[in-house]
């Protein structure tokens, strides 16, 4: 199937995730498109064809060669962004796009600008896929599957490449952070992977945040306004208090790159009692640890001036900077720049301000890297993907295929 079609098809499949479901995965629906990957999967004639009942798909390219050589696999997610709808989804193709606005929506008076978004003019000539507006496109990550099969079936295609046995697998549930949750890295059995869920291309990721929550809550002494002189301790006014002894130079509008930061995502309150919610981010360990001991300090504050039991902080870690364990298998990258070439793409290494299901899958032991799928704009009306980054990133996969076919292990 062609590449974009492919694509489209997924993009047809509403798959948004919700992030105050229970259930695994989080959104039913998700099912319909993993029920569509384990069919198109069995149709291309492919082996270990699997799906659970949680929504995860495997399956394997046999190897072609009886060369000893590593099993590798690659990773997509087949859900979308909770931010945004990702139902009757209408995607357009503007071919060799000029330069100019791109009108999504024109009674809704929806446009797509340079003036906004200034990366559309590094794809000028080139066709991009866009929404009408009204939805989020899905690119994120649907894309990525998109190119892991077509990579798929041209290494089919052409079995002058040797390789080894490649697996692929879709999951559910990454936008909420659960993508990796039940993911089985034994079944999966590689050595290695990558997940090509990644924005612009060339892009490659093996470097995240340090991740954790800290959640205060605070108890307040609640009695008649009239009467309060002395006696009142409004719990509301204390969670303004507590916010304003974090730094207000180290949240997510003031840094970038490298340097962490606190962010709350969410508050609550009344007299009684009263609730803040920070994630604490940082690449740097050690900076890491040091922002949640002072995140445990400001409670520490708190109840020594009003109170011991008055700020109760739980400070619980999320994920960890895959570099340590990537650092340990430098080939991993080594191999992906060099795929990345042969594409005709400049690799550029750029640490992600965020998490992936690659930082978890490679302390569950399986070192996964992120590979750019191509997309822009995630989560949201302005979303969109050139159809040459598209090409490129499975031209990427292939080549890394053969890559470790080639070489000496």
């Amino acid at each position: 199937m062609d590449l974009i079609k492919r694509f489209l098809s997924y993009t047809a499949v509403d798959t948004q995730s919700d992030e105050n479901s229970e259930t695994v995965p989080s959104t039913a629906k998700q099912l319909n498109l993993a029920r569509q990957l384990k069919a198109e999967l069995e149709g291309m004639g492919l082996e270990e064809v699997y799906m659970d009942d949680m929504g995860y798909v495997y399956a394997s390219l046999p190897a072609n060669t009886d060369k000893k050589i590593p099993v590798i696999g690659f990773i997509s997610h087949m859900d979308t962004s909770p931010s945004m709808s990702g139902k009757d989804v209408k995607p357009r193709i503007v071919e060799k796009y000029d330069g100019g606005d791109i009108v999504l929506n024109k009674e809704q008076n929806i446009v797509l600008s340079p003036s906004l978004f200034p990366e559309l003019l590094a794809h000028k000539g080139e066709d991009l896929i866009v929404t009408d507006g009204t939805t989020l496109l899905g690119a994120d990550d649907k894309a990525g599957i998109a190119e892991i099969i077509t990579a798929i079936e041209y290494l089919q295609q052409h079995p002058e490449i040797k390789h080894g046995k490649v697996r692929v697998g879709f999951n559910p549930d990454e936008e909420i952070g659960m993508g990796a949750a039940h993911f089985d890295v034994e079944r999966f059995g590689c050595e290695f992977g990558y997940t090509v869920d990644g924005g612009e291309v060339g892009e490659m990721e093996y470097e995240n945040f340090n991740a954790a929550k800290a959640v205060f809550r605070i108890q307040g002494l609640e009695v008649h306004p009239g009467y309060a002189k002395g006696k009142m301790v409004n719990a509301s006014l204390l969670a303004a208090e507590l916010i304003e002894m974090f730094p207000a130079s180290e949240t997510p509008a003031t840094t970038e790159g490298y340097e962490g930061f606190y962010h709350i995502v969410g508050l609550s309150g009344e007299v009684d009692h009263a609730s803040v919610t920070f994630i604490i981010r940082d690449h740097d360990r050690a900076k890491f640890e040091a922002r949640k001991d002072f995140a445990r300090s400001v409670a520490a504050r708190m109840n020594a001036k009003y109170g011991e039991g008055t700020v109760v902080a739980e400070v619980s870690d999320q994920y960890y900077n895959m570099k340590e364990q990537i650092d340990k298998v430098p080939y991993v990258v080594d191999i992906a720049c060099e795929a990345m070439k042969m594409a005709g793409v400049t690799p550029v290494k750029v640490p992600i301000r965020g998490g992936t299901d690659g930082a978890q899958l490679s302390f569950m032991g399986l070192p996964c890297p992120n590979l750019f799928a191509g997309g822009m704009n995630f989560h949201g009306r302005y979303e969109w993907v050139p159809i040459q980054s598209m090409e490129k990133a499975v031209s990427t996969v292939v080549r890394i295929v053969e890559l470790v076919g080639k070489r000496d292990w």
